[in-house]
């Protein structure tokens, strides 16, 4: 079978890799083109476009991007026609993917979605376009059934969520190495996930930063995305005492004491960790003004969704300051807050299903091909 896959994002690119790995076991003829990134790559296929070219955040950047978002559009299509996939299989990244539905479901393309826009956050009637151009969808939120079935009566399969496959069936590193190789010294770690995309990590690392002299006992490391070079965040590296660590952020939680994370998948990765965390988020005046008259979650973290209750401090906008996250990071550092906060990531991993989601996901889409 030939199978075209669209990530548009870092956390795409991760699932969409596991994936891949388990579709050419249960499809060892599989031939597969995806739009992704370097995960996607090591596994096999053919690239089109890396995610680093695709990813704008907020109405604001797209906006002015908007030309480039229309040719990547114009490109795939083009793509996908000269290919003739059995499939497209798309991964999160709503902008982009369901444009690509609508014009490819008419044209007798089948529409496999694993992990649902999140409509159920914003722009609930999207689900009239996913239900007139998506044939199949694999969600990983387990609250996200009910949303769908009952609510909007359209079936869907819960595959779980693929982070626990992604995070338990990596090689764990040696954690002394690890240390050594990146002359860091005995103290408790704090790690600092500022993002993906250049747009937020701009907004995030230097009020993060800001709180590094009220800690000496502790070392701050910065975890840099794949998808932004070195040089990107030399603007911001001048405390001499902090360290950078690129691409190697879950050896960089499997050591850390805590964090202090962008709110994004990585909030879900650093309670799967058992990291207890600050979670922060600060978007341009513009888009922000936007996103509260339209967004009505009462959290904006996965963390928070997913148990429906406030288990991770959420700083937002204005809140994001020095104060704030030196006051919540200190609660992070003592022992009883820790102790109830790690009973609360247990009952968040349990909700989430188990393991698995990858190969039930390649699987079901194989099955339905077949």
């Amino acid at each position: 079978m030939k199978y075209y896959i669209i990530a548009g994002e870092a956390s795409g690119d991760l699932h969409g890799s596991n994936l891949m790995k388990e579709l050419y076991k249960a499809d060892p003829q599989a031939e597969i083109r995806f739009w992704g990134g370097d995960l996607m790559q090591s596994v096999g296929g053919a690239q089109v476009k890396h995610y680093r070219d695709l990813a704008f955040m907020g109405f604001a950047e797209v906006a002015a991007n908007l030309k480039t978002i229309l040719n990547n559009i114009k490109l795939c299509k083009q793509d996908i026609l000269a290919f003739k996939p059995d499939v497209i299989v798309f991964i999160d990244y709503p902008g982009f993917n369901m444009r690509i539905a609508k014009w490819a479901k008419p044209l007798g393309f089948k529409t496999h979605y694993y992990i649902s826009p999140q409509i159920w956050a914003w722009k609930e009637n999207r689900i009239k376009a996913i239900k007139r151009d998506v044939d199949k969808m694999y969600i990983i939120l387990p609250f996200e059934k009910e949303f769908y079935e009952q609510k909007h009566n359209f079936a869907v399969e819960f595959v779980g969520h693929p982070l626990i496959d992604a995070i338990h069936n990596r090689i764990p590193a040696d954690k002394e190495k690890f240390r050594k190789d990146h002359n860091l010294d005995n103290r408790p770690v704090i790690a600092l996930l500022p993002g993906s995309r250049k747009q937020e990590i701009a907004k995030m690392l230097s009020v993060m930063l800001s709180v590094v002299n009220d800690f000496p006992d502790y070392q701050f490391v910065i975890a840099g995305a794949p998808s932004q070079e070195y040089e990107f965040y030399q603007q911001f590296l001048t405390n001499s005492s902090v360290h950078f660590i690129s691409n190697k952020t879950y050896d960089l939680l499997s050591i850390a004491h805590a964090a202090l994370v962008t709110s994004g998948t990585a909030t879900l990765e650093t309670a799967l960790f058992k990291v207890p965390e600050v979670v922060c988020y600060k978007g341009s005046w513009i888009s922000y003004q936007i996103a509260k008259r339209i967004i009505t979650l009462k959290y904006i973290s996965l963390v928070n969704l997913i148990m429906d209750k406030e288990v991770v401090k959420e700083l937002i906008q204005d809140e994001l300051n020095t104060k704030n996250i030196s006051t919540e990071l200190l609660k992070l550092l003592t022992p009883d807050y820790r102790q109830n906060l790690l009973k609360q990531y247990d009952l968040l991993e349990e909700k989430l299903g188990g393991g698995g989601a990858s190969a039930k996901t390649a699987n079901l889409i194989f099955k339905h091909l077949t």
